[in-house]
């Protein structure tokens, strides 16, 4: 069975930082890409960043471009979001999520993903 636990979240002022921690179990995690997405209320959850398996190729949303960082470390099944300069905007449950097969460019689409974790909430106060 496939497991995502996702971590990391918190209250934290504009400006600060977060790093939220991704655990996966019950498949071979080198061989997939990782997405985070995030929902905010009342609006629809986008795609935040991905990062490949095999050769850890990543993407990022415009919106984070430059402020958000993805990372993975196979030999612990664990990705990771490092979330710098944080805004108001940012607020958001985030959730981690793993691609049905080397999604690529399409990365931002969230039915190209077919295990979520349980979301981690992020506020980010001004």
């Amino acid at each position: 069975e496939v497991q995502l636990q996702a971590s990391g979240g918190g209250l934290v002022q504009a400006g600060g930082s977060l790093t939220l921690t991704c655990v996966f179990s019950g498949f071979t995690f080198d061989d997939y890409g990782i997405g985070w997405f995030r929902q905010a209320p009342g609006k629809e959850r986008e795609g935040v960043s991905y990062i490949s398996g095999p050769d850890g190729i990543t993407y990022y949303a415009d919106s984070v471009k430059g402020r958000f960082a993805i990372s993975r470390d196979n030999a612990k099944n664990t990705a990771y979001l490092q979330m710098n300069n944080l805004k108001p905007e940012d607020t958001a449950v985030y959730y981690c999520a793993t691609e049905i097969s080397n999604i690529g460019i399409n990365w931002s689409d969230r039915y190209l993903y077919d295990n979520w974790g349980r979301g981690t909430l992020v506020t980010v106060s001004s």
